[in-house]
């Protein structure tokens, strides 16, 4: 789920839809009200060639007065489903459930691989792309990687690997580190992301530098060796992750919105199970400037 703030006063909510094949976005003034505003489809997978399933976790951003969504996505044919990669969509209207969305095709990584989960950051006059992709020569699933972008829609430079699956809590069902979401706050940039498999076993890590570190080099990042948000099954939160950041609409608070499960116990494979839904809870900051997520709440603010 990706929530932003953003300047015209409203709410813009994206995330995946259970049946996997479209993009849908949501606006509203208030986070209560997003739960009860409908949602408009502003564009569906293609019925052949790329594009065509598994349609993931797009993130809606505004760049250069445009905006963007960046999104995963498969082949339609059986045998390219998994050839999942990123993809970008852009529409220049002020509203982005306005006007008309332009495919911008793929975005080019180094390699060609299996590749989700695009976010995108400007940081001391430099646009970034965070992401995650398998490394066939790594054992394992995905890895977080960092590149800078020279516009919008591409990379240049090399892409550089911030993180990979070491910890056994990050190995639990696959070998995963994916959705990253940055944040910078207290002089340092922080970035989470969620490891594992989809299950109550998902949770969120936690990499951090400094804000005047160069940001491409990876012994900038410290990465947390415990999760910072896992499951609380005396609040009913099981499996929270892929986790984006926002503001409260006066700015004086950071939120949390991740998405997880209600209850424990899946039937078959947790990515078929579509009752993860979106959460949205406020972000504390201790005495020596580190975030303190909590735990997931019971009564955190839904999207369904």
């Amino acid at each position: 789920p990706h929530l932003t703030f953003h300047t015209d006063g409203y709410y813009y909510f994206a995330a995946t839809v259970p049946e996997y094949d479209r993009l849908e976005l949501r606006r509203a003034r208030t986070l209560a009200a997003l739960g009860a505003t409908g949602p408009k489809t502003i564009w569906r997978r293609h019925a052949t060639g790329p594009m065509g399933s598994h349609i993931w976790a797009p993130e809606l951003h505004a760049i250069g007065g445009k905006w963007y969504i960046y999104f995963a996505a498969g082949g339609a044919e059986k045998d390219a489903v998994w050839n999942i990669r990123i993809y970008v969509l852009e529409n220049a209207a002020a509203n982005p459930l306005d006007g008309g969305w332009i495919e911008r095709g793929q975005l080019k990584t180094n390699w060609e691989s299996f590749a989700l989960d695009a976010a995108t950051f400007a940081h001391r006059g430099t646009r970034y792309l965070a992401w995650a992709q398998k490394d066939p020569k790594i054992r394992g699933n995905t890895n977080l990687y960092l590149a800078k972008m020279d516009n919008p829609t591409s990379i240049t430079g090399p892409q550089v690997m911030l993180s990979k699956p070491e910890f056994p809590w990050e190995q639990i069902r696959y070998w995963v580190n994916e959705g990253p979401a940055l944040l910078v706050r207290n002089g340092r940039v922080w970035l989470t992301y969620s490891a594992a498999g989809t299950g109550a076993e998902y949770c969120l890590g936690l990499l951090t530098a400094d804000e005047n570190d160069d940001l491409l080099n990876p012994q900038s990042w410290k990465k947390s060796p415990e999760p910072v948000f896992t499951t609380h099954e005396a609040n009913g939160v099981f499996g929270p992750g892929h986790n984006s950041f926002t503001k409260s609409s006066d700015y004086k608070t950071d939120l949390l919105v991740y998405h997880a499960r209600s209850y424990l116990d899946i039937k078959g494979d947790p990515l078929h199970d579509p009752n993860r839904h979106t959460r949205v809870q406020p972000i504390t900051w201790r005495a020596d400037g580190t975030p303190d997520f909590g735990v997931p709440q019971p009564d955190a603010a839904a999207v369904r």
